[in-house]
Formats: C-alpha cells, structure tokens, sequence
C-alpha cells in the first residue's frame, strides 16, 4: 500500500455518520499525516463548532480543521470551483500529497491541490448511508452514527415531580415500553436520580457517626446542589450516547433547581446555570393527588407536595418548556405519557437545508 505525507479528507459531515468515519480512517492508515476539513454553511443548522468536535473525538489522530463556505457548489463553473478552493486553501495551506474522497468531485478537487486522488467505497457498499439519508431519516439511520451525534440527536424525555408520585416508576415503565418495541428501540435508556443516590449515602455516612441518625437528621449545604446537578447531568449524557433516538430520565438538573428551593429556601446561581446547558424535549410533570404518600425513609411528609408541584409546574411554563401533566392511575399515566413521546418523535427532526449543488452531467 503507498503511503502519503499528507492527506485530505473534506467534507460537511452534516452530521458525521459511519461512512465518513471509514473514510477518514483510510486516509489515517495511508498517510504520515491527515487533515480532516470540515466546511459548513451558514445556512445549516448544525453548528460547526459541534461537527469539528465530533470529528476531533471520533479521530484524535488526524488534525481537524472548519471553515465556513457559503458558495453553493457547482462541479462544471471554473469561478465557482476557485471560489471554493480559496476557502479550502485558506483552512489547509500547506502542501497536500493525497485527497481521500468519495465523491465524484474527488478527482478535480485533488488536480486543484496538485494531489492525487484517492477513492475511497465511492458505491458505499462498506457503509450504505449519507448525509441526506440521516438528515432524511436519523432513526432508520441510527447505527451508523457515532456516540457524539447520538447524544446531540437523542430525543430527551424528563419525568419529574414532588416526593412520593411516582417519577422513578413512570420513567422506568417508559424505558420499558420502548425497549419491547425492539429493533433500534432495544436500547433504550433510563436515568436514575443522582439525588436519591447521593441522599442515600450521605444518610449511611452520618450513620456511622450515629446508628440511632434518621433523615430529618440530615442537612444539605446550597454547595452540594451544583455537584449534584453536574453528576445528573453527566449520567444523562453517558446514557444519551449508547442508548436509542429517546431517553428517559428521572429528574435532571432543571429539577435539581427546584430541590434547592425546597430545602435552602431559595434559588442557586450555578445550578440555574448548569441546568441551562442542555434543554430536554418533552417534561412529564407526575401529579401528586392520585399518588399514596409513602415514607421510605428519605422523604419528609405529603404536606410538601402540592407546593413542590406547583413549583415544578411554575418554572416549567415561566422557562418555556414543553411539558404535559400526567395523572391518573399507573396504566392512564403510561399510557398518556406514551402518546406525548410518540408524538414528539413523530415531528421528527429538523436539519436546515444545505446550499444549493449543481452537478448536473458535464455534456448537459
């Protein structure tokens, strides 16, 4: 096999899928040295910033680089194509001894370099996907995307609530149902409250000092709201990345806001800002009044839970969050509850338009 001192993968990667990734590998195992050039349109609605970002992490081995091209393509306009390479050339300026394509601009984008052109499954036997199919269509294009673009595409579903109605066993019963749907759906995923988790140790901690110490024994500083939330969300993302198009979570940093009220009587600066980060798709609030109170020894009481509701219920319309309230039975929650995603999932996801191409036949 030749080797090259230094190879050229471009592309929009709008999103990177399997294909592309197969192709940047190639070029890796051809090449001293790989540039990956990542070209994004203004247009787009997928930000460049995150397509070079996923690309550095699915290849820390090549140098990747963005640009913004804004000139619709045209593979037979000579101004068109210099227009383009001033960009490339711009981005990539030193000497290029081999572009890694599979596109049938490969040939005339590696004359332009004075490079040789490198084919790479331009019939995409290996990976049978595109751009346009994902942008089309993500979920029947699912396997072939990587954990970042998973993540940023997965549909992120919150159940919250007050104490004791029924989140934990709502979001888990979601999960479920999704999983038995089978298919890319199997891998559905559910995140635990790192809250309760967290309330459980620290309970067994302060049991140490004292075997006789019960919960409203038990005292929260406003400084371990934020570690709170950063773990929830950081569990969220873990999931998101390995699981199927949707996401179930009991709770998220959002929710963890309102804990903070509860207990230390007012709001916390960070935690707002870290619950900022990342906005989820679809809140199912769980009633409290159709739910038996019970103690499991980390709650305080019912007498909470109407205003705990209520507060749930009025950050979610003051923030502007798609939320739906749930109440009734388990099987009327589920159900209702199941309805909402499917219509979530069912307006699909939407991917701004690339520029125009002309690449009409040359005697055409």
């Amino acid at each position: 096999m030749r080797r090259f001192g230094h190879g050229l993968v471009l592309g929009k990667f709008y999103p990177p899928h399997a294909g592309h990734h197969h192709l940047v590998r190639t070029a890796q195992d051809q090449c001293e040295r790989l540039t990956v050039l990542v070209c994004a349109a203004s247009v787009e609605s997928v930000p460049l910033a995150d397509r070079v970002a996923w690309m550095r992490e699915a290849h820390p081995g090549a140098e990747v680089v963005g640009a913004v091209d804004d000139i619709p393509v045209d593979l037979y306009d000579p101004a068109v194509w210099e227009a383009h390479m001033a960009v490339f050339r711009g981005a990539v300026p030193g000497r290029v001894d081999a572009v890694f394509t599979s596109e049938e601009y490969g040939g005339e984008l590696a004359r332009r370099f004075g490079a040789e052109e490198v084919l790479v499954d331009r019939e995409r036997t290996l990976f049978p996907v595109s751009g346009t199919a994902v942008r089309a269509d993500p979920v029947a294009a699912w396997e072939f995307l990587g954990p970042a673009v998973r993540a940023a595409l997965t549909r992120r579903i919150v159940v919250l609530g007050a104490e004791s109605t029924g989140t934990t066993t709502l979001s888990r019963a979601l999960a479920g149902h999704y999983r038995s749907r089978g298919g890319v759906w199997a891998k559905t995923g559910w995140v635990a409250e790192y809250g309760r988790r967290y309330s459980e140790e620290k309970l067994a901690a302060a049991r140490v000092a004292d075997p006789a110490a019960s919960w409203p024994d038990i005292s929260f500083t406003s400084e371990e709201f934020p570690v709170i939330a950063r773990r929830q969300d950081a569990d969220e993302e873990r999931a998101a990345r390995l699981g199927s198009p949707v996401l179930f979570c009991d709770t998220d940093s959002f929710a963890t806001g309102i804990w903070h009220e509860r207990y230390m009587d007012g709001r916390n600066a960070e935690v707002e800002r870290i619950a900022a980060g990342r906005l989820r798709d679809l809140y199912l609030l769980t009633g409290h009044a159709d739910v038996p109170f019970e103690d499991d020894g980390l709650r305080d009481g019912p007498q909470l839970r109407p205003w705990m509701t209520g507060r749930f219920r009025e950050e979610l319309e003051r923030t502007g969050r798609r939320f739906l309230v749930v109440a009734g039975d388990r099987e009327a929650r589920l159900a209702r509850a199941v309805a909402a995603v499917d219509e979530l999932l069912g307006e699909g996801w939407h991917f701004a338009d690339p520029l125009p191409e002309n690449v009409r036949a040359q005697a055409s």
